[in-house]
C-alpha cells in the first residue's frame, strides 16, 4: 500500500545527504548589528535585510505601540470586507507621495505581491511574459501561475531581451509583460531599467520591476530604482517592493497609476483573500517611510559602509562578483567550501550565511554579506579580520 507521507522523509533525507538542507539559526532578541545567535552572544550580523536598522528606530517602534493602543492587535478581516482601516490608507498615501507615484497598494508580503499580481497582468495563452533568468523565486512562481507563454532572457542581456520582445510582437501577443528584479538578491547587481523601459516601449510592453532590495538603498533618499534611473512612473508600470527589508517592518506593495491599483485590488486574490496588516505593522511601515523622508543619513551611512567593505574584501583577494549594492557576495565555488567558510566565520563571531545550489548555479556557491547603516567602523574592521583569517585558513585567498 502506498505510504502517503513516506516521500516527506525520503526527500528531506536526500537534501541532507547532499548538504542542501537549511539549518535554521535562532536569533534571540532584535535584529541588531551585534546579536545572540544559537546561544552565542555578541555575534556580528552580516546576513540581515535590515539595511537601515529601522526595525529598532524609536519612531517606528513608537508608532507600532500607539497603534496597538488605539486599533488593537489585528484588523479582523480582509480589506475588501471589514479589514480596511484608516492606517492602511494612510500608509498607501504616504508611500505614493514618497515614491512620486500616482497611487500605491499594500500587500501582506512581497511574495504574495508577485504571485498574486503577475498572473493577473498576463493571464492568457495569448499573452507573453519575458523574465530575466536570475529573477527571484517569487517572480518565477508568479509566472508559473499564469497561462501565458514564458520567455527567459539572459541575465541583463538587452540584446536578448529586445530579440524576445520583438518575437513576441511579431507573433501577435495580446499582452507582453517584461519582469525583472531591480537589485538581484544573490549577486547585488542592478537591472538596466532605463534600457528595459526603452525596449518595452518599442513593443508596447508592460514593465514590472521587483525593487525589494533597491528600496531604502537606491535613488534619492532611498526612493528606489525608478528614482535611481530618473524615470517617470508613467514609464514603469509596476514598481513592486517590500517593507520587510530596508523599511525594517514587513509587507509588500506596488506603486504606479490609480488604474493599476483599481485593477490589482479587484483581481489579485492574494490581496483579496488574506487578512490585512495588523494595525501596529501598518503604522510602523508609515513611520519607516517618514524616517526615510526626514533622515537621509541612514542611506548615506549604508553606502559609506558598503564601499568600505567591498573595497576591503577585494583588496584581500576575495571574488565579490558583479556587486554594485550593499549585497556583497564572496564567491568561493563549491557548496561544501561555502558552508565550511560560514561555519568558520561563525566560530569567529561573524554571522554570514552560505548560499549554495540550487539558489545559485553549481560552482557559484558563496557567502552573501549584506551591509547595514548601523554597523560601526569597529564592526567592519572586526569582520575584515575574521574574513581574512578564515579565507587564508581555507586557501580561498
Amino acid at each position: 500500500m502506498r505510504d502517503p507521507r513516506g516521500f516527506l522523509r525520503s526527500e528531506y533525507r536526500e537534501l541532507v545527504d547532499q548538504d542542501l538542507d537549511w539549518k535554521l539559526r535562532v536569533l534571540r532578541g532584535a535584529s541588531t548589528p551585534r546579536a545572540t545567535v544559537n546561544g552565542r552572544e555578541n555575534v556580528l550580523m552580516l546576513s540581515s535585510n535590515n539595511y537601515l536598522g529601522l526595525s529598532l528606530h524609536p519612531k517606528v517602534r513608537k508608532a507600532a505601540q500607539e497603534a496597538l493602543k488605539t486599533h488593537g492587535a489585528g484588523s479582523g478581516s480582509v480589506r475588501p470586507i471589514a479589514g480596511n482601516m484608516d492606517l492602511h490608507e494612510e500608509l498607501e498615501k504616504k508611500l505614493a507621495k514618497f515614491k512620486g507615484a500616482e497611487a500605491s497598494l499594500v500587500y501582506q508580503s512581497g511574495y504574495m505581491t508577485n504571485t498574486g499580481l503577475i498572473p493577473q497582468l498576463a493571464p492568457d495563452r495569448e499573452d507573453v511574459i519575458i523574465s530575466d533568468e536570475l529573477n527571484h523565486g517569487s517572480i518565477i512562481d508568479g509566472v508559473r501561475l499564469s497561462h501565458a507563454q514564458r520567455k527567459v532572457y539572459s541575465h541583463r542581456d538587452m540584446d536578448d531581451l529586445r530579440d524576445q520582445a520583438q518575437d513576441a510582437e511579431d507573433e501577435g501577443a495580446r499582452r507582453i509583460l517584461i519582469v525583472t528584479d531591480g537589485v538581484f538578491s544573490m549577486d547585488g547587481d542592478i537591472a538596466p531599467l532605463d534600457e528595459i523601459v526603452r525596449i518595452g516601449e518599442e513593443v508596447g510592453a508592460t514593465i514590472y520591476v521587483d525593487d525589494a532590495h533597491g528600496e531604502g538603498v537606491l535613488g534619492e533618499g532611498g526612493r528606489g530604482i525608478v528614482s535611481h534611473f530618473h524615470l517617470d512612473h508613467s514609464r514603469v508600470h509596476v514598481e513592486m517592493g517590500t517593507f520587510s527589508k530596508a523599511y525594517g517592518v514587513v509587507g509588500g506593495h506596488i506603486s504606479g497609476s490609480q488604474d493599476l491599483m483599481n485593477f490589482a485590488y479587484n483581481k489579485s486574490r492574494t490581496w483579496l483573500l488574506t487578512g490585512s496588516h495588523p494595525p501596529p505593522v501598518a503604522a510602523a511601515c508609515t513611520a519607516a517611510v517618514e524616517v526615510l523622508e526626514e533622515e537621509p543619513q541612514h542611506v548615506e551611512r549604508l553606502w559609506d559602509n558598503t564601499e568600505l567593505f567591498r573595497k576591503a574584501l577585494r583588496e584581500m583577494g576575495f571574488d565579490t562578483g558583479s556587486s554594485e549594492t550593499p549585497i556583497i557576495p564572496v564567491i568561493v565555488g563549491e557548496s561544501g567550501l561555502a558552508k565550511e567558510f560560514s561555519d568558520l566565520l561563525f566560530e569567529k563571531g561573524v554571522f554570514a550565511l552560505p548560499i549554495v545550489y540550487p539558489m545559485v548555479a553549481r560552482g557559484q556557491a558563496r557567502i552573501r554579506t549584506q551591509m547595514r547603516s548601523d554597523l560601526s567602523k569597529d564592526d567592519l574592521h572586526y569582520a575584515f579580520a575574521a574574513f581574512e583569517e578564515a579565507g587564508k585558513n581555507l586557501d580561498i585567498i
